[in-house]
């Protein structure tokens, strides 16, 4: 997945959970979990990591609850 569309999706899901309220980067995390392939969150965690350029605030609050794929399996 390219940088770009990944970015878009994740501030797509962020605008989204705006509505929420107090809870929206709960929410935010909660699609992501829910919904993204562990790849995707991966390459989401890195890329956050490095700072994140262009991701909403949302997205960059929601990070502490958004969960790392699980470790592959020797």
């Amino acid at each position: 997945m390219e940088t770009r569309d990944m970015v878009r999706m994740a501030n797509q899901i962020a605008t989204f959970c705006k509505g929420y309220g107090e809870t929206a980067a709960m929410e935010t995390a909660d699609h992501i979990n829910r919904f993204w392939d562990p790849r995707m969150r991966k390459t989401l965690l890195a890329y956050l990591a490095k700072g994140g350029e262009g991701l909403d605030p949302l997205v960059k609050e929601s990070v502490a609850a958004i969960r790392p794929p699980p470790a592959a399996s020797p």
